[in-house]
């Protein structure tokens, strides 16, 4: 059976991200972009066969969307995969690449990437359950473990068990002594040697993580690897994304603007409000970004900041943010016209 899944076009993703990519940022990040694939937070095995809450709840609208799976047991990764499909995931991936202690106490994140036949276990037996694609996600190495023919190892065991699509940061991780946060900047960034994977398995499908901060430079990365994944720039700058579909996947430029994404979200709100027991502050930390680099976006985050964690707070934070964005700008045009009016 064909999946929605196994026609995804990856050229654009959005890096699953703990804390932030759940599901009020991933419905935010859709009104901007049709195209780019969205991933889940990682969700443990053991939170999903054991965990009380909903962690596969997502909205319609967010598709197409993958399920970052973390976890090691085969026997849990194949029932895991087999609820995701069932609750309507477009693709789950296997993390291999997070390298926080608490990860590795329960033996998947990076620390995998020493066991790719491990992986490659889970990745067939979950393939036999399900139709949606099962990829991975990776770091180019751990430790000492980080010369390209440890990862080559790596990919060759595990696309023998059938895995065709491979997301991989191009930095290593140090498992000790670093932190998560440090292991996201002190090790060099290696393009280069995900550049040569694409080369030596021509026939997967090869994506690059890490550092990519522009559409610019994910073009000239999509040069030689099948796609981009952006990760802490994407949740910084979001407005970035309403040009993924014109830019990369040559569609017509988005027709929303910053404040009709704004009115869609306090749409939103009013919804989710409602019907849980989300408060508004879940939904504006992530648009804090929204207005980067713009005239008043300090306004706007101020505003978001000060007043979204108050406990009465509600939709009306992001119409009242939106209000001091738009004063903020008409002064600032009327200036520069006062200005102008002076020397003319």
């Amino acid at each position: 059976m064909n999946s929605p899944g196994s026609h995804l076009n990856r050229a654009i993703s959005v890096a699953p991200m703990l804390d932030w990519t759940d599901r009020h940022c991933r419905y935010f990040m859709r009104l901007l972009t049709q195209h780019s694939v969205l991933y889940t937070e990682m969700v443990t095995t053991g939170a999903l066969i054991f965990g009380k809450g909903d962690y596969l709840r997502f909205h319609q609208q967010e598709h197409p969307v993958a399920l970052q799976l973390g976890g090691s047991d085969v026997s849990d990764m194949r029932r895991c995969a087999e609820m995701a499909q069932h609750r309507g995931y477009d693709e789950v991936n296997i993390n291999v690449g997070c390298p926080s202690d608490r990860v590795q106490n329960g033996r998947f994140g990076a620390c995998l990437m020493a066991e790719p036949q491990t992986v490659a276990d889970c990745v067939s037996s979950m393939q036999a359950a399900v139709d949606i694609p099962v990829t991975v996600k990776s770091r180019i190495g751990i430790d000492d473990m980080d010369e390209y023919e440890d990862l080559s190892r790596f990919i060759d065991t595990v696309a023998s068990a059938g895995c065709t699509t491979f997301i991989v940061h191009a930095r290593k991780a140090w498992l000790q002594g670093l932190s998560p946060k440090q292991n996201r900047e002190i090790p060099p960034l290696m393009y280069d040697r995900v550049y040569q994977l694409k080369s030596e398995f021509p026939d997967l499908h090869i994506s690059i993580n890490g550092g990519i901060k522009t559409l610019e430079e994910a073009k000239a990365h999509l040069q030689h690897v099948d796609g981009v994944m952006i990760g802490r720039e994407a949740y910084a700058n979001p407005f970035m994304l309403s040009e993924v579909d014109h830019v990369i996947y040559g569609e017509q430029p988005s027709v929303l603007g910053r404040e009709q994404v704004v009115e869609q979200m306090i749409d939103y709100a009013k919804q989710e409000i409602a019907a849980s027991d989300c408060r508004i502050w879940h939904i504006a930390r992530h648009m804090l970004g929204l207005f980067q680099g713009q005239p008043g976006g300090r306004h706007w985050r101020r505003h978001l900041s000060q007043h979204g964690t108050k406990r009465d707070a509600d939709h009306t934070l992001l119409k009242d943010a939106l209000n001091a964005v738009l004063q903020a700008q008409a002064a600032a045009e009327s200036f520069t016209q006062s200005r102008s009016s002076e020397f003319s």
